[in-house]
């Protein structure tokens, strides 16, 4: 199948980003060497300004449009919290209202800083999925652009996370990553192709949230009822068959964590390296932790897709305990 885009709009795409997001670090930590008996090389995405790979993503998407269409009267879209949270940092960069449809009970300190940047909090539905349709239509009424979790020019201002990961670490055996909509593993398989290494890429589900990998198993879109995980940014229940589409041509395998392996590994990585994960942020080291012992001589890497982990949930976390959901 052809990429999702070019190396050379790749290329093109990375001074856009830098407007708000500087390159992250991919730190090999000697306390996971230690433990795993891995290399393992951890993409810090918890680096940017709103603490998710998601910076990266919803500037290049407006100003792309802006190139092409002219300057909307501002944007909506639907989140769990890093997606709202990289439209409303972009829309205050280039001046536009931005609007966000969050679902009922989401978590509140997402919430706090996508108002914080400026953006209106509309709350609605019970789970992303249902708040997408009531963004949808709130874009419809006001004629604002609507901002969508998954789009070429979504996923290629993710991908600069990937390029700088592959050109500092072109020696990765195989790359671990959390899957919401799938911009993150499209990133990474559609930039791991145009680079030509041969790197494995594990996309990383979770259990209460398994609907790409029955999916990938099934061949076509498989929704569920639910995607109860307080991994929120894994909280998929519909998928997008353009990413389904990459995942099936371009993924190793498809890895499934639980929220105990999950927590498990926000501790590790608090404990190994000092930075703190949310829920999907951890994901990814709770797959390769499951598949360490086959890893052995091989180097891994893992994204820290973010670190948006709410107080409470850390409190119970670092005591020991999963969040209940």
């Amino acid at each position: 199948m052809a990429p999702l885009f070019t190396l050379e709009e790749l290329e093109a795409a990375i001074p856009i980003v830098r407007r708000l997001v500087p390159e992250t670090p991919a730190y090999a930590w000697p306390l996971l060497k230690q433990r795993f008996g891995v290399e393992v090389v951890v993409k810090h995405e918890n680096h940017t300004p709103i603490g998710a790979f998601k910076a990266r993503s919803s500037i290049v998407f407006i100003q792309k449009h802006i190139d092409a269409h002219g300057r909307p009267a501002g944007v909506v879209s639907a989140t769990r919290g890093n997606h709202g949270q990289s439209m409303a940092l972009a829309a205050r960069s280039l001046g536009l209202p931005a609007t966000i449809v969050v679902p009922e009970g989401n978590a509140e300190g997402k919430n706090r800083a996508m108002k914080a940047f400026g953006a209106e909090l509309v709350v609605d539905g019970r789970d992303f999925d249902i708040a997408k349709r009531t963004a949808e239509r709130l874009a419809a009424e006001s004629g604002f652009l609507m901002v969508p979790s998954f789009h070429k020019n979504i996923a290629m201002g993710v991908a600069t996370y990937a390029l700088e990961f592959f050109r500092a670490h072109p020696d990765l055996d195989v790359v671990y990553v959390p899957v919401g909509m799938g911009s993150g593993a499209c990133g990474l398989i559609t930039v791991r192709d145009l680079l030509g290494l041969k790197t494995q890429i594990v996309p990383v589900v979770t259990e209460s949230a398994p609907a790409y990998r029955l999916s990938l198993e099934t061949g076509r879109i498989v929704t569920t009822d639910t995607a109860n995980t307080f991994a929120d940014g894994m909280a998929c229940r519909e998928p997008v068959q353009e990413a389904l589409d990459i995942l099936k041509a371009g993924a190793a395998r498809v890895a499934t964590v639980n929220d105990d392996e999950i927590a498990e590994a926000i501790r590790i990585l608090f404990a190994d390296t000092h930075n703190l994960a949310e829920g999907a942020g951890a994901a990814a080291l709770a797959a390769m932790s499951q598949e360490a012992s086959g890893l052995k001589g091989k180097k891994a890497g893992v994204i820290l897709s973010g670190g948006n982990l709410e107080e409470a949930a850390l409190q119970t976390v670092l005591a020991g305990g999963t969040p209940a959901v």
